[in-house]
């Protein structure tokens, strides 16, 4: 299955907004192409085209309440299902999704166990990296050619909704800050929730209750995160 052949499976009007950069989408999977003929054969690319926009088959643009946005897939086999941070239900938990339990641990005195975060996704969160595949065991191997593709993502949440909370998580998120329109969003940002950086910051940020506390303001439902 190829990408655009992925988007088309999208039963949300997401999909319309997946296809508006269809020429960047080509050109992105020629160079996967590229890198699967560049390494050795058992060199993967994470998630598998048929899991690359999942985040996207949850619910329209329009109801859209949080955008948790990170940096890119994770790099082991059988953990990216298009869902940032999050990896199917049974699978060992990463150490990124690890601190994130921590925090809302702290933030709500519950402890969360499911690592599928499907349910986040059910409620209208977006679940998105900036980069939307990687190279097996390279991080960040894949962030350049998709920034400009997902920089087109974050510009059309913020021209056609309102009240969405951006949740910036780590460098490369923080720069698509300048892409959301902040007199009608609201935007937290912090460190990225990695073991590297967890302790610079992001214990302690708050976020999913400061997130809730903005949705309620707005007369939306509060996100049940745990």
């Amino acid at each position: 299955m190829s990408i655009l052949e992925a988007i088309s499976h999208i039963k949300t009007n997401w999909k319309d907004v997946l296809l508006k950069n269809d020429v960047i989408l080509s050109k992105i999977e020629l160079e996967h192409q590229s890198q699967k003929n560049m390494f050795e054969p058992h060199l993967h690319i994470f998630p598998p085209n048929d899991k690359i926009f999942s985040a996207f088959n949850y619910f329209n643009i329009t109801e859209t309440k949080v955008v948790i946005l990170g940096q890119d897939p994770y790099i082991n086999p059988n953990e990216a299902q298009g869902l940032a941070f999050s990896v199917p239900y049974g699978t060992k938990m990463p150490p990124s999704l690890r601190n994130i339990f921590k925090e809302l641990q702290t933030e709500y005195g519950q402890l969360r166990t499911n690592t599928d975060l499907s349910d986040w996704a059910q409620q209208g969160v977006l679940l998105m990296n900036t980069a939307l595949t990687v190279l097996q065991g390279k991080s960040n191997s894949n962030s350049l050619m998709w920034r400009e593709y997902t920089d087109g993502i974050i510009k059309e949440i913020s021209r056609r909704t309102e009240n969405v909370v951006f949740i910036l998580w780590g460098n490369n998120a923080i720069k698509k800050r300048d892409l959301v329109d902040e007199s009608k969003h609201d935007v937290l940002t912090g460190v990225h929730p990695s073991p590297l950086s967890a302790s610079r910051g992001f214990f302690g940020c708050n976020h999913f209750r400061a997130a809730n506390d903005y949705l309620v303001e707005k007369d939306k439902l509060k996100i049940i995160w745990v």
